[in-house]
């Protein structure tokens, strides 16, 4: 069980996510030892106290959910949430740029954060959008993302298309090296979903339905 567990982003990234919220997710968390829990900035200092010296990570979202935004802006909500104890920052490429061919901005901007995340020996996410991005787009982006050694590339936001697919997850395993760890996120909810992304090469499952999961 705790093998399975170790798969778990906890994740909790609804607009209106209350202290009670945050609350309960640690503590399921904790409980079941899960890998992190991924929540909105906002929360990551309650988050980091309510952790304590658990095993579990903190994550939270930059850029989040469209990744539009400046780099310099990604830059400064990173930089605030590693000041405040986060240990994992799961970023938004901006796929805006993507689609307008401006590849040098995607580039910079995912190169920016990486290197802040790992000058603190932090890990970054660069989530890329797949459901959106057509094959060559994706392959576009891993290559990019392999180019600059992030830790993970992940499939979606959850707030935007249609969230994981196992297609996505396969064509994103066979374009970046062995090293470098895949999170599939949005739209996970049962066992089934889980062994299926897990078998296609995800190392990690960013869901809201964790617990229930675990129980099934």
């Amino acid at each position: 069980m705790e093998n399975i567990a170790s798969y778990f982003d906890h994740t909790i990234l609804k607009f209106d996510t209350s202290k009670e919220d945050v609350e309960l997710i640690c503590k399921e968390a904790i409980k079941y030892k899960f890998k992190a829990v991924c929540i909105p900035p906002h929360w990551v200092q309650l988050a980091v106290q309510l952790l304590g010296k658990s095993e579990v990570k903190v994550a939270t979202v930059v850029g989040f959910p469209m990744g539009y935004q400046k780099t310099l802006v990604k830059s400064l909500e990173t930089k605030i949430a590693l000041q405040e104890g986060c240990d994992e920052i799961d970023m938004v490429a901006n796929i805006a740029a993507l689609k307008s061919h401006d590849i040098e901005t995607v580039e910079q901007d995912i190169l920016a954060l990486n290197e802040i995340c790992h000058d603190q020996s932090k890990v970054l996410k660069v989530i890329i959008e797949s459901s959106e991005l057509t094959d060559e787009e994706i392959i576009l982006l891993c290559k990019i993302c392999d180019h600059i050694n992030v830790d993970f590339v992940k499939t979606s936001t959850g707030f935007n298309g249609r969230g994981a697919q196992l297609e996505d997850l396969i064509l994103m395993r066979s374009h970046l090296k062995p090293k470098i760890s895949l999170k599939a996120s949005g739209g996970i909810k049962t066992k089934a979903q889980m062994n299926a992304m897990i078998n296609a090469g995800a190392n990690r499952i960013g869901a809201s339905a964790s617990v229930k999961i675990m129980e099934e």
